[in-house]
């Protein structure tokens, strides 16, 4: 037996990578997190897959089925939300499947991120703007170390994009508006890609009343790369040379 801990992509079934999709349809046990994936990706499964919502199961229980199913030889695929490798609980899996010496591999997906980034209609990075993204969340039953917290990351001027944190947006605007001022620019994504997606835009100093209402399944994205100026990319101009193309001679140039 071989477990395989697929990212399920955003929400949208479309969004699951290929090699996901075939390993779903070969499975032969399917341990979804029933409360962020979407059903629809159940509908490729074969007819006699065994369907496990993870929802109300532990580690533990996740666990027994892992030992129990070792000595089979077919397929688990442990069905994560987004990309497994963000705050996707994964570790701890693979610790006891390393621990029993049963093999297992990671096929990654597209995190929600991505998707609110073209839900948007914003790159995340722009040339004199932002060319970095910090991916965090606020603290709660998780801890997060004292360098991470939100003031201290918010110094950097990065693209924060805040999961886990819908219910406590009046509270990142209280923290942020302070350091970045309550014209920067912010964005709450609901559920990206689903059908009922929904898109609030605005600034710190009003994020929190536009995004009454929703407490969760979203992501808060905070920095100017949602309005400003930019530098277009010096790799699409005629002048830049790199590896594979001469630049242009500009005028005056020899």
């Amino acid at each position: 037996m071989k477990v395989y801990f697929v990212g399920a992509g955003p929400g949208n079934p479309d969004l699951i990578t290929v090699k996901g999709r075939d390993l779903l349809e070969q499975a032969d046990i399917v341990i979804y997190t029933g409360s962020l994936v979407s059903v629809k990706h159940l509908e490729c499964c074969r007819n006699d897959a065994r369907l496990m919502n993870s929802a109300s199961m532990s580690l533990e229980a996740v666990g027994q089925v892992y030992l129990r199913e070792k000595d089979s030889s077919g397929i688990i695929v442990r069905l994560h939300t987004g990309d497994p490798s963000i705050y996707g609980a994964i570790q701890e899996q693979i610790d006891l499947l390393r621990g029993w010496n049963i093999p297992f591999a990671i096929v990654p997906g597209i995190s929600s991120f991505q998707a609110a980034s073209a839900a948007l209609e914003r790159q995340f990075t722009l040339p004199g703007v932002s060319q970095t993204i910090i991916i965090t969340r606020l603290e709660g039953r998780t801890a997060v170390p004292e360098s991470e917290r939100l003031e201290v990351l918010a110094q950097s001027g990065a693209t924060l994009l805040i999961f886990l944190s819908a219910d406590r947006v009046a509270e990142i605007q209280a923290r942020l508006s302070p350091i970045l001022g309550e014209d920067t620019p912010a964005a709450v994504v609901y559920r990206a890609s689903w059908p009922d997606e929904k898109i609030v835009r605005g600034c710190l100093g009003n994020l929190s009343t536009l995004a009454s209402g929703i407490t969760r399944h979203a992501l808060v994205v905070v920095g100017r790369v949602l309005a400003s100026d930019y530098q277009q990319s010096r790799l699409y101009d005629a002048a830049f040379s790199h590896g594979w193309r001469k630049g242009e001679a500009q005028m005056g140039e020899e």
